[in-house]
């Protein structure tokens, strides 16, 4: 990969801003372990506040932060309800089965969302010896239908059926500038809420899972169990604080760049399921008979994507992207062999 490279493989690629890193070269830091890192108690405090909860724990990852979630709201003999494609069950390398001791239970998801009646069966069908719902993880924007954000009635629905809800909301900003809904409202819906800071908002490391102090006070021993307890982590939170400040607004440019590569791809391959009006974020999904062909031969280009299942090519924008170079994907897009 050279500097010029078009790397729309994830944004998770994003490097920190001359902001970002200043601010960790001159964080105030102490022993997380302990307690006392005073930037990083700022940011959970912080990021509670934004998500609308009480309290808040940073971790190492995404995965990490929807793993030690699901640890200390479902119990033994209990269900984890989840979308069949939901980052939680297609994309944390088989985790579930490995940290969790309740049972996961799958929903169709194909437009991103869950159906509030199918969580309703559930929470009756306790009453007739099936194991009861404990948690129902709802993921905000959605990956796997090409980043879609959460409708808020079809979300309240889901609410409404009564059973703890887990948002996962790796790209819950994305989602928010889509809506124009606030992370406060979507969080305080939810008992838990997670957003990463090293995707779209290009922070290096991390992500912050919120919910009430008592549950939060759990979560920190559980994120110690698998290892994320850190030390003189301000120098990651001191990037935090900068991303949530100065990155949520300019989401906005990521989106309309993914919405002019999604016509790209429509006009080159109109029935490949890539529709531009679906396309609200910053995730571009489309079918290809030959995926792993038409990567090799893009990267030839410059371009990089990745596939995100069997025939599935997924391309995302970010920060480190910019016009000229989504004019140089197009270009590619259009010259691709069939």
């Amino acid at each position: 990969m050279t500097a010029t490279t078009v790397d729309l493989r994830s944004d998770t690629v994003t490097r920190p801003t001359a902001a970002m890193r200043r601010a960790m070269a001159d964080a105030e830091v102490g022993d997380d372990g302990f307690g006392d890192d005073p930037t990083l108690n700022r940011l959970q405090a912080a990021f509670a506040e934004r998500v609308g909860h009480e309290a808040a724990v940073f971790l190492p990852s995404g995965t990490m932060a929807n793993q030690v979630a699901l640890r200390v709201l479902a119990g033994p003999g209990t269900l984890v309800v989840a979308g069949r494609r939901q980052h939680v069950v297609t994309h944390e390398g088989g985790g579930f089965g490995i940290n969790q001791v309740a049972q996961l239970h799958v929903l169709d998801d194909a437009d991103g969302t869950l159906d509030p009646a199918e969580i309703a069966h559930l929470v009756e069908a306790a009453d007739h010896r099936w194991p009861a719902p404990a948690v129902v993880c709802v993921e905000n924007t959605h990956l796997a239908s090409g980043g879609r954000p959460w409708p808020l009635d079809r979300y309240d629905a889901v609410v409404a059926a009564g059973v703890p809800v887990h948002l996962d909301g790796a790209r819950l900003f994305n989602a928010c500038v889509a809506t124009g809904i606030d992370a406060a409202t979507y969080g305080a819906r939810a008992t838990t809420v997670t957003a990463c800071l090293s995707k779209g908002l290009g922070a290096p490391v991390g992500s912050l899972l919120a919910g009430p102090a008592e549950l939060m006070d759990r979560a920190r021993l559980e994120r110690k169990r698998m290892g994320g307890t850190m030390r003189q982590v301000g120098v990651l939170a001191a990037a935090g604080f900068v991303a949530l400040d100065t990155m949520v607004d300019r989401l906005a440019d990521d989106h309309a760049r993914a919405r002019r590569l999604a016509e790209a791809v429509a006009e080159r391959w109109p029935d490949a399921g890539c529709d531009p009006a679906e396309v609200r974020t910053n995730i571009v999904l489309f079918s290809h008979p030959n995926a792993g062909g038409f990567l090799r031969w893009l990267a030839g280009e410059g371009v990089l994507g990745v596939t995100l299942g069997p025939g599935v090519v997924r391309f995302v924008t970010h920060c480190d992207i910019d016009d000229d170079q989504i004019e140089r994907a197009v270009k590619a897009i259009h010259g691709a062999p069939a």
